[in-house]
């Protein structure tokens, strides 16, 4: 994150404050001071605080802790042409992240101490958020031989994973639980059977027979799922597996968790508001992994955020360019980008009355963070002053044209959507908006 000088004391008022963490919504302010959150609740008002400082008028909107993303890709080191840390932190203080997890899966990949260093100076230097680099579990991302834990961690690395790609070989898997395991660093994997998914490029079933394109069953995600917790039980590691996409999974993670297994899963914002049918002619914006599922997943995929089961929604970003894109379905390369539009999507099930807005962004912020071990995504005193201002029912339609992110592959192009981004703060600095300064006598 750019850093800039320190801010003077501010403070928020007539704010709807959600706090995640404990599921309570209530009327009041946020002191943010050093770039802390100093104190927050119905007491900081206009009358009680200082005249020095900087009082803004949130007009009733909705004040939280900014949205953590488990995934991203930020395009560097060697994919500027897709994403860079500018654009996509950009995109990301435009859509309410303040913290986004970056990707391993860039070129070199994230597998050296270096690497971890040039992105954090990378984003020190160009980013308007927080970017955190994930590590990669496998040198070259191969699956093979596993990468220097202690090192990659020690330079600042806050996750291992092989991003979308799932490891094949167990006893690989199994040394990286137990390397994870004595470093005390959490193992994020994609549970997917390669070899049962082969070269399905869609859900398979009775849609991908009638458009002509190779399926991926469930199954494939459910196996590979049961042979990761199994090794979980065998080596006592940190796991969380994301993305899930079926119910076979909800299965499979609830059986751990209630074994007592240090077990979490995530989901994509695409799979829990969009499925297999929004596909439609072939739009290859909507070629995801794993696939888009049947509209009976995507509802239980619901159930289980608004339960607790489903700890992490996230975007999953994946800029991809026109050359990539623009081709028949099969041979489109997968991925779709999520950055500005995680939250106003995720409010389509809030406005639906599927989730209430504490349970996703639960979800969305304190969960991750939690499960990270960070000190952001929380509505506490002494807690980063990462704050985002939003109206959640403001609508917009999305134009590509507007959207930050170099790439413009997003799946929700013209949608009518709620949930306008008025402000975000980062460490209690402005990192894309700004609400109403108040003029005080």
């Amino acid at each position: 994150m750019v850093q800039i000088k320190p801010h003077p004391p501010l403070a928020f008022v007539n704010a709807r404050l959600i706090d995640p963490e404990k599921g309570v919504e209530r009327r009041g302010g946020v002191l943010v001071e050093d770039g802390l959150i100093r104190d927050f609740g119905p007491q900081v008002t206009v009358g009680n605080l200082p005249q020095a400082i900087a009082v803004y008028d949130c007009s009733g909107d909705v004040l939280s802790p900014g949205l953590i993303d488990l995934r991203a890709f930020v395009g560097e080191p060697g994919a500027e042409f897709r994403e860079t840390i500018a654009t996509a932190t950009a995109a990301a203080a435009a859509g309410g992240v303040t913290t986004l997890i970056a990707s391993p899966e860039t070129h070199p990949p994230v597998d050296d101490p270096a690497v971890v260093d040039f992105l954090k100076r990378r984003a020190r230097d160009h980013g308007r958020v927080r970017v955190l680099p994930a590590a990669a579990v496998s040198k070259r991302l191969e699956g093979q031989e596993i990468a220097e834990f202690g090192l990659l961690r020690e330079a600042g690395a806050v996750a291992f994973t092989d991003g979308s790609r799932s490891i094949r070989n167990s006893q690989t898997l199994r040394r990286a639980m137990t390397y994870a395991r004595d470093f005390d660093a959490l193992i994020v994997h994609f549970p997917e059977d390669r070899d049962l998914a082969g070269s399905g490029v869609m859900n398979a079933g009775e849609l991908a027979t009638r458009l002509g394109l190779s399926g991926v069953p469930r199954e494939a995600e459910a196996i590979a799922l049961d042979r990761d917790i199994r090794l979980v039980r065998m080596t006592g590691a940190r796991y969380c597996a994301a993305p899930i996409s079926t119910t076979l999974a909800l299965d499979v993670i609830a059986g751990a968790k209630a074994e007592g297994l240090d077990v979490s899963c995530g989901v994509t914002i695409n799979h829990l508001t969009l499925n297999e049918n929004d596909i439609g002619d072939y739009r290859t914006f909507l070629k995801l992994q794993p696939p888009l599922r049947r509209e009976e997943e995507r509802l239980a995929l619901v159930e289980a955020v608004a339960s607790g089961l489903i700890d992490i929604v996230f975007s999953d970003h994946n800029p991809q360019d026109v050359e990539t894109k623009r081709l028949p379905f099969a041979e489109a390369d997968f991925g779709a980008i999520g950055l500005e539009t995680l939250l106003a999507a995720g409010l389509r099930l809030v406005h639906a009355g599927r989730i209430s807005l504490p349970g996703l962004l639960r979800a969305m912020t304190s969960r991750p963070a939690e499960i990270l071990r960070l000190p952001q995504g929380r509505l506490a005193k002494g807690a980063p002053a990462d704050l985002i201002l939003f109206d959640p029912d403001e609508p917009f339609v999305l134009r590509k044209e507007h959207l930050k992110s170099r790439c413009k592959n997003t799946p929700f192009d013209e949608a009518r959507l709620q949930g306008v981004v008025k402000a975000t703060l980062v460490a209690g600095l402005f990192a894309h908006g700004a609400p109403v300064q108040m003029e005080r006598a």
